[in-house]
């Protein structure tokens, strides 16, 4: 008897970024050292290019491909922006954000104790995508949140 497929696969959560990339395969090299990802499956295309890709980031899958012009398909390279952020939480946002930088990040934004209780310095990957590193160091309630939204915008 087979057993029963659920709606989400295994391993996944409800929202999965895919990511394109010019340069996917340089890209999973990039995450594992930056991020400790895993990577967990690598489908090529028959001209050598990744057609897909997933890997692991703590507990959290993302999807990655090669760029692919012909079905519009285009990376943060091609367009020149990218229009993907991704909030990345972990652990120890010191290591990864110096890890990140070491790999081959850029710094965008440094670490630095934000007011909705997040540690979190921004980076932009050397394939164009903007990665927010954090780690969470208070929980506020939502009066607190306000409260602080208001204070930082009085600064602004």
């Amino acid at each position: 008897m087979a057993s029963k497929v659920t709606p989400i696969p295994e391993g996944f959560h409800s929202v999965t970024p895919y990511l394109c990339i010019r340069g996917a395969s340089d890209a999973i090299d990039f995450y594992k050292k930056a991020f400790d990802a895993e990577e967990l499956i690598r489908i090529p295309s028959p001209d050598g290019t990744i057609g897909h890709a997933e890997i692991q980031i703590g507990d959290s899958r993302i999807m990655i491909s090669d760029e692919s012009v012909e079905i519009d398909f285009r990376s943060p390279d091609s367009i020149g922006v990218t229009p993907v952020h991704i909030y990345l939480y972990v652990e120890d946002v010191d290591r990864i954000y110096a890890q990140a930088l070491a790999a081959g990040a850029k710094s965008l934004m440094a670490l630095e104790d934000q007011f909705w209780g997040d540690r979190t310095g921004t980076l932009v990957d050397p394939f164009g995508h903007r990665w927010y590193i954090s780690t969470h160091k208070e929980d506020l309630t939502e009066e607190e949140l306000n409260a602080r939204v208001a204070k930082f915008s009085e600064g602004s």
